[in-house]
């Protein structure tokens, strides 16, 4: 199996999973699932007990953090230069959340602001998936004019958790580009971080044809 076909879940596992959020959304409609995110919690969580507590925790971070009001936030248009969900799509239809390494500088930000800022942009990446064909999402990093200072260990750290606790099945892949001499000293220390699962959907390209297989390079924003 491809890493482009999530595996099947075992149908009784998902009707169980279905008539037990049916008594919660009955009660509070906000905590719907469709079944394709219910698909992808079984499938990161394994059964249908710890898919259905990851779901409810899910649920409330969200309403704590205040997910749906993230775009009213200063902190969209202060920290616009850091990510951007492109236009376009991979080539298999995934959207595409674009990383500029070179913008950031572990120094001089807020952790808080811009991880709501990354949580946005995955929430309207996540918007644009056509479910029904594809349902997982291409991150991309950037990593042209890298240096020390733009590796901001604790965002990574974040967008870890994030993927794998609240967005769970959702990245499709991952694209490294650019990638100077300097990164093979710390890929260490990320991939420590990331389960087999994830690891495997990192991948490191070196030229424009490699990246042709997973997008159009003409897609890439100039502008950031």
């Amino acid at each position: 199996m491809s890493q482009d076909e999530p595996s099947n879940v075992n149908v009784n596992d998902l009707q169980d999973l279905k008539d037990r959020m049916k008594l919660i959304v009955e009660a509070d409609p906000k905590q719907y699932h469709n079944d394709f995110s219910l698909k992808r919690y079984l499938r990161a969580f394994k059964n249908v007990d710890s898919a259905f507590q990851a779901i409810l925790k899910t649920n409330k971070w969200r309403d704590q953090y205040g997910v749906s009001t993230l775009g009213d936030s200063d902190a969209i248009k202060i920290h616009g230069n850091k990510a951007r969900v492109l236009r376009h799509r991979d080539c298999i239809g995934r959207p595409v959340i674009y990383i500029p390494a070179k913008n950031h500088n572990s120094n001089d930000r807020d952790i808080d602001e811009l991880t709501k800022f990354i949580v946005y942009c995955l929430e309207e990446a996540c918007k644009k998936c056509f479910e029904e064909v594809v349902d997982s999402l291409c991150i991309v990093f950037d990593l042209s004019g890298f240096s020390t200072v733009c590796m901001d260990y604790q965002l990574v750290k974040n967008l870890i958790w994030l993927l794998s606790k609240h967005y769970p099945e959702r990245l499709g892949v991952c694209l490294i580009i650019n990638a100077p001499g300097i990164f093979s000293t710390i890929w260490p220390v990320i991939r420590q971080w990331l389960d087999e699962n994830t690891a495997k959907k990192v991948i490191f390209v070196d030229n424009e044809i490699d990246l042709c297989k997973h997008l159009i390079p003409d897609i890439l924003p100039t502008d950031m």
